[in-house]
């Protein structure tokens, strides 16, 4: 009686994962969408195999497949299936269950077993004496053909799989089919060590789930010398004088081959046999290490194409990130990777930079690319509020906690439950509540003001500050057991002088933003005035940029934006005229920039360096006088008028 509880379960490739009851009848399996399992790998057939009940029994059929179908190692044209049979068809591994068995199955494991040091004399084969990796040293036996056309069939067979285990899956079965062996793996050590990070092994003798063991002697040899091994007779060579292990299950004959890649033995395929009548010999030895030469390179490719597939999805998720922000300079980039990397978290997050530099952009885009995207998003900004004002706008409070408290009221941090609450300049938060909010983060519970019981609540903390918290800290005034809540992952915001790149990008984005909103036509940036933009310090960062824009499209009256409808503040930094490279712009500003220059120093040196009486010399505020000498680079000069040197 057929077991109504069989099933295939994807071990690795396009498949893994999947599990797939079997029914009555047959069922198909290839790449067309009309098999009954079907999955678009280019590796497999278009009908490559079916399965179907024989006399209670499941059948697995090959259908002629270009690539074949293996059955626990081993090429098949009709085989019946029995419990963990595993089969490999294209770039996917898939195992057979007749029982209810959990469908996420360990692959079968390899052990390194604990042996004596090597005795007898095992048989090297170093890659210079490898007759397959050096034609001229070829014999013509019929023996050398069928090794030769096998080896082209692995070749071709393993070069367009791009899964790992996959690939180390059908190298096994290849194998087998040429080398006499009960057991193979396939190893990859961490670089420099013999530390196993990944493994692929098969007992065909005794099937899926018993552990291949491979003695460290062969291991440490192997990678040691960067050569072939072969014992043909371990009882007879005195291989294993004191490999108690491996001696129970009867070991005769083995071979180990190191993957080299580079000059560096990165791993190594191992087989063993326990059949006393078949002994392997030098051909074996001869083709085992070609095939791990052409194994080497094809899961170093496998590897490469792992890492630039991964940057490959990283880049595509930072695309299809969500945010405002604007700027593809190296500094941005930094951030959205940032960004990218934490927004699927719970974790707190600190956000540091100047003011104007687009902290809470950030944390907007942290929250719209997070699970928490559907829920609240609330701001709140430390610095806006008296102490006592703000411990209600954050907590919450009762009715009749205080004069004016008519009725009970959901603080901010209750009304982003499930979301994401923003604390901008959070350095400014005093000391009593700042052990109100460590209290929340610690204990996910709060109080209203006037409360007698504790409500839990479930946020998602980003922190943003202009201040240095860590000198706040030493200072005595922030705490340092906040600081390290909230100082969980830090993001620190570039100023907009670090990133000039960006800011004809920037500009061009406010000329849209703002001439939408004026109702005018959209302006485009004179090369004079884009000269300037860049050339500027902003000490206020983006905010003063996207003020400057707007400024300039209400007071400008020509069809593009000149350097007169920029701030004076830009036109005469010092910064901005280093760097201009329009040589007719430079004649202009620099003429009225250096008249600036004399008529401030004149001013100067009539008032003996004193500022309020220069300032009444220009009839100017004395504020004004500082920003123009701060701008106009005179502060050296000015400092030398006030601070004449002494007499002789």
């Amino acid at each position: 009686m057929s077991d109504t509880n069989a099933k295939l379960v994807g071990l690795s490739g396009p498949l893994k994962g999947t599990t797939f009851l079997l029914p009555q009848g047959e069922i198909c399996i290839g790449r067309d969408a009309s098999n009954q399992l079907w999955v678009g790998d280019p590796a497999l057939s278009r009908r490559h195999c079916a399965v179907y009940q024989r006399e209670g029994r499941f059948i697995i059929r090959d259908l002629d497949s270009h690539n074949g179908t293996l059955l626990n190692g081993t090429k098949i044209r009709e085989q019946e299936l029995h419990h963990r049979d595993q089969i490999s068809i294209g770039d996917s591994v898939l195992t057979f269950l007749t029982a209810d068995e959990a469908d996420n199955l360990e692959k079968t494991t390899v052990e390194i077993a604990d042996t004596a040091e090597l005795g007898g004399a095992p048989v090297l084969l170093r890659p210079e004496d490898a007759v397959y990796l050096h034609p001229e040293k070829q014999t013509g036996t019929s023996r050398a053909a069928r090794d030769l056309n096998a080896l082209l069939k692995i070749a071709t067979g393993i070069g367009a799989i791009r899964d790992r285990d996959a690939l180390e899956w059908q190298l096994l079965g290849m194998i087998f089919e040429v080398i006499p062996a009960h057991r193979g793996a396939v190893l990859h050590f961490a670089q420099g060590g013999q530390e196993i990070i990944s493994a692929v092994a098969w007992d065909r003798v005794r099937g899926p789930g018993e552990p291949v063991r491979v003695s460290r002697s062969v291991v440490n040899r192997v990678l040691q010398d960067r050569s072939a091994l072969m014992v043909t007779d371990v009882a007879a060579d005195g291989f294993f004088t004191a490999a108690q292990t491996l001696n129970r299950l009867e070991i005769k004959s083995l071979l180990c081959a190191p993957l080299i890649v580079s000059g560096k033995a990165l791993g190594l395929i191992y087989v063993d046999s326990r059949d006393p009548k078949t002994l392997f010999d030098p051909d074996h030895l001869q083709f085992l290490s070609a095939v791990a030469s052409l194994a080497a390179l094809a899961l170093d490719n496998v590897r490469h194409w792992e890492r630039l597939n991964e940057e490959n999805r990283m880049l595509r998720a930072e695309i299809n990130l969500e945010h405002d922000m604007v700027g593809n300079s190296l500094r941005m980039a930094e951030v959205l990777k940032i960004i990218h990397r934490v927004a699927p978290t719970n974790s707190t997050v600190l956000i540091q930079g100047e003011s104007g530099t687009g902290k809470e952009l950030v944390a907007r885009a942290i929250h719209r690319n997070s699970p928490r995207a559907e829920r609240p998003f609330v701001a709140i900004n430390c610095a806006a509020l008296t102490e006592t004002l703000l411990e209600s706008e954050l907590f919450g409070h009762e009715k009749g906690s205080f004069t004016g408290a008519v009725a009970q009221k959901k603080g901010k941090i209750e009304l982003a439950e499930g979301g994401t609450l923003f604390l901008d300049e959070i350095g400014e938060l005093g000391l009593g509540l700042q052990a109100k909010l460590l209290r929340v983060l610690q204990e996910r519970e709060l109080e209203r003001v006037g409360a007698t019981r504790a409500i839990p609540v479930d946020v998602r903390l980003i922190a943003a500050t202009n201040r240095n918290l860590a000198d706040a800290v030493q200072a005595g005034q922030f705490r340092d057991d906040l600081f390290y809540r909230l100082n969980v992952v830090a993001i620190n915001m570039p100023a907009l002088r670090e990133r000039r790149e960006d800011i004809p990008a920037l500009a061009e984005h406010f000329v849209a933003k703002y001439s939408k909103k004026l109702k005018t036509r959209v302006k485009t940036l004179s090369p004079e005035a884009r000269a300037y933009l860049v050339g500027y310090d902003w000490p206020g960062n983006v905010r003063e940029l996207e003020n400057a824009i707007e400024r300039a499209l209400v007071l400008g009256t020509a069809e593009v934006i000149l350097t007169d409808d920029l701030p004076e503040a830009v036109l005469e930094s010092e910064s901005s005229s280093a760097s201009l490279q329009v040589p007719a712009a430079a004649k202009y500003h620099g003429a009225v920039k250096d008249s600036k220059k004399q008529l401030v120093i004149q001013a100067m040196q009539q008032a003996n360096g004193n500022y309020i009486d220069a300032a009444k010399i220009l009839g100017i505020h004395p504020n004004s006088l500082l920003r123009l000498i701060r701008n106009l680079g005179l502060k050296s000069s000015a400092k030398a008028i006030s601070s004449p040197p002494a007499a002789d």
